[in-house]
């Protein structure tokens, strides 16, 4: 499938089908801690990158396959919000299922009014504020210069003034520079002004695209856990992996979930439960020597990731 994967295993969303309505790595930011490596199509131009109906038919399809499902996620590899056809997405999926709808965004783009009014029948929207000043902003998210701190945060306030479900906060702390007793404080005064109704704690425990980014160490965490009043998701990672793209042969399952997160070995035996280790093994030694992947260590863990993907 080229839109629809997993059901990925989530602690915030349960076990969640994802929407990719954009193409690899297209974003108006470029963090330095992203899993994806650096943004490769760097834009804050909205685009329909694929037609509705060619999505919609996918999930369609998935659907078919998959009963036990708790979300339907529209991320990708990339900023879900520069997809101009997502607001008649939205609609068209609450039509086709009573599956609730979440929206995982880094929320630049909640600054438009037009884009506001697009998600309003969005169950549950997860945006991203991991700092407090536009120097800090700057540093670890690394925006397109049209977008402005100040301004995301007041699209963040009047999406909450018209928007009456959920708005899920995630915080991304990265070593050094926004793990400190005053970033923790100044982040919590804005999700103060903006009224999240839930605050989730993040750390980079993927391979990031800067290779000098590290975990705060779990001091600093609990602290911030208790300043935010967040729940914490640093460090959770689940095992199990799986693929509506059953179809297609392994080596390609592999890669299409390397478009979006790098993985370990033992989430890729769990794709595959009638291969056993050895021919997995096998299949990996292929990959490489085809240059298709390329093992990454980081946090004293080896990843998958597609080759060139930093």
């Amino acid at each position: 499938m080229k839109y629809v994967y997993g059901p990925v295993p989530s602690r915030r969303l349960g076990k969640s089908l994802g929407i990719s309505p954009i193409p690899d790595k297209t974003c108006n930011y470029t963090c330095v801690y992203c899993q994806l490596g650096r943004t490769t199509h760097f834009t804050n131009e909205r685009q329909l990158f694929y037609p509705v109906e060619e999505v919609l038919k996918e999930v369609q399809e998935a659907l078919q396959q998959e009963k036990d499902i708790d979300f339907i996620t529209i991320v990708g590899e990339g900023e879900p919000l520069l997809y101009k056809g997502i607001g008649l997405l939205v609609t068209q999926l609450k039509q086709l299922s009573s599956i609730p709808i979440a929206i995982i965004t880094n929320g630049a783009l909640l600054s438009q009014e037009e884009v506001r009014k697009e998600l309003l029948q969005t169950d549950v929207i997860l945006p991203t504020l991991d700092a407090y000043s536009e120097e800090q902003f700057r540093k670890i998210n690394r925006p397109h210069k049209e977008i402005k701190l100040v301004e995301v945060i007041e699209g963040l306030k009047e999406f909450r003034k018209i928007f009456h479900n959920q708005i899920w906060l995630e915080v991304m702390l990265v070593k050094d520079l926004n793990d400190d007793i005053n970033s923790i404080n100044e982040i919590k005064k804005i999700i103060d002004e903006i009224n999240v109704d839930r605050v989730y704690l993040n750390v980079p425990i993927r391979p990031p695209a800067e290779s000098w980014v590290e975990i705060p160490p779990s001091n600093r965490l609990i602290i911030a856990q208790e300043i935010l009043k967040a729940e914490s998701i640093a460090h959770f990672e689940e095992l199990l992996i799986e693929s509506v793209d059953r179809e297609s042969a392994p080596f390609e399952q592999i890669l299409n979930i390397l478009k979006r997160h790098p993985l370990r070995n033992e989430q890729i035996y769990t794709l595959f439960p009638s291969m056993d280790k050895g021919e997995i093994d096998s299949m990996l030694n292929e990959m490489i020597s085809n240059k298709l992947i390329e093992a990454v260590e980081y946090n004293n863990k080896t990843f998958w990731e597609r080759k060139q993907a930093r």
